[in-house]
């Protein structure tokens, strides 16, 4: 037994609860299913969860992603966010390079992300269906 046998979460620190709640439940349209002092879990897709919690020390320290949703229509789910105020990153390094809305094309599937008030880096991507 390994550890692919069980659930798992992703988690993400943030420095001011409250911000961070407008931001993942305002913007982003999470629902919150569990809240703590120090945190919230937010119920997603398929059973998978995103707890938010407060450590100021912690948050928004990695430039990386840390968390990531999979949506069947990347153009329609920017434009819904972007609508909620959501701002997307601009990349132009070897390897990634998004396009003027912030949306990298890999063939297979195409990315875009965004960062919470923190600066957490999120990922929105969809698969390429085969035409």
């Amino acid at each position: 037994m390994g550890l692919s046998d069980f659930r798992v979460e992703a988690a993400v620190a943030v420095s001011d609860l409250a911000i961070a709640r407008r931001f993942y439940e305002d913007v982003l349209g999470l629902v919150a299913v569990e809240t703590e002092d120090q945190g919230v879990r937010y119920q997603c897709g398929e059973g998978t969860r995103i707890f938010v919690y407060l450590s100021a020390a912690n948050a928004g320290t990695t430039s990386a992603t840390v968390a990531g949703w999979f949506v069947d229509d990347l153009d329609q789910t920017m434009a819904e966010l972007a609508a909620l105020g959501a701002a997307f990153e601009r990349y132009d390094q070897p390897g990634l390079a998004t396009d003027e809305r912030g949306v990298f094309d890999a063939g297979p599937f195409r990315a875009a992300w965004l960062r919470d008030p923190d600066g957490n880096t999120l990922a929105i991507t969809a698969v390429t269906r085969p035409r």
